[in-house]
């Protein structure tokens, strides 16, 4: 092939880049061809480096794009997540959650603790892992979720926002138990985790055992149905320990405020069958 040849064909394929859109192979083109002249790639390795670097991009790309749409407040990652702090905690376990099979199974993964002890971390951690993995997240502090959806009820708007948040694979409520829920908003919020029961997976967090969430929601009755969905298909991960924010300031901290008292949730359920009303209900009143 003549130089001239040569040169019209590297114009062809440049064209080509940019009508598909592919910026990155784009730019890496010259470079490619170079390695190509001094014999370090053959073509086939050319082309699979051009291909892999577009679709490196694309995908990041995507990723960034499904970080915005999930409303995750800050990026978290397992990798930055100190284990060693929180030895009540079985890393193993977290690696099998950061699996997603819980996602396939649309269960519901309760992380209960003191403040301070990782479990927004976690949860946020879980839905990076779900977002690179292709899956949808959505993720909302419980307060915000109850205030639009209190919103959309008074605008008459209530089934097309539950629908919305039910679009999601995983829906992550963040930090339930740390604001009081307004009258009223146990009811939207059993609305919304009926729509998705054995639909969509959910991860909540929360400081508050299970037998306080009648106190949580202001409500026992909403509160016993709540955790009659929330727990069928439950995967209850506790956290006792100190708060990491605090460690290098715990001395300041008067002992009464220091100390917190453990969260006992319930074992996880070991049969697919809903649990007795009667079971859920003692909780409720525990």
């Amino acid at each position: 092939m003549t130089l001239t040849a040569a040169s019209s064909r590297v114009d062809n394929i440049r064209r080509s880049l940019v009508s598909l859109k592919m910026p990155r192979a784009l730019e890496m083109l010259d470079a490619t061809l170079r390695r190509i002249e001094q014999g370090q790639i053959d073509g086939i390795e050319a082309i699979d480096d051009l291909l892999a670097e577009e679709l490196s991009l694309r995908e990041n790309r995507r990723i960034k794009a499904a970080l915005r749409m999930a409303r995750l407040p800050i990026i978290k990652t397992l990798a930055g997540f100190d284990f060693s702090f929180q030895p009540s905690l079985d890393r193993n376990r977290i690696m099998a959650l950061a699996g997603l099979d819980f996602i396939n199974r649309a269960e519901v993964v309760h992380l209960l603790g003191p403040p301070g002890t990782g479990k927004s971390h976690l949860a946020t951690a879980l839905a990076v892992e779900a977002v690179r993995a292709g899956r949808s997240v959505y993720f909302i502090p419980l307060a915000d979720l109850i205030a639009i959806l209190a919103k959309a009820e008074r605008e008459g708007t209530l089934r097309e926002k539950i629908r919305f948040l039910c679009r999601s694979s995983l829906l992550v409520v963040d930090e339930i138990g740390y604001l009081p829920v307004t009258p009223g908003g146990g009811n939207l919020f059993f609305q919304l985790v009926n729509a998705r029961y054995e639909k969509g997976a959910m991860i909540l967090t929360s400081n508050r055992g299970f037998a306080e969430w009648g106190d949580v929601f202001g409500d026992p009755v909403v509160a016993t149905a709540l955790l009659d969905r929330l727990l069928h298909h439950a995967v209850v991960v506790q956290i006792e320990g100190s708060s990491y924010r605090m460690r290098e300031h715990a001395a300041l901290v008067p002992e009464n405020v220091r100390t917190i008292a453990n969260i006992n949730p319930p074992p996880a359920p070991k049969r697919r069958g809903r649990p007795p009303l009667k079971a859920v209900a003692d909780l409720s009143a525990g």
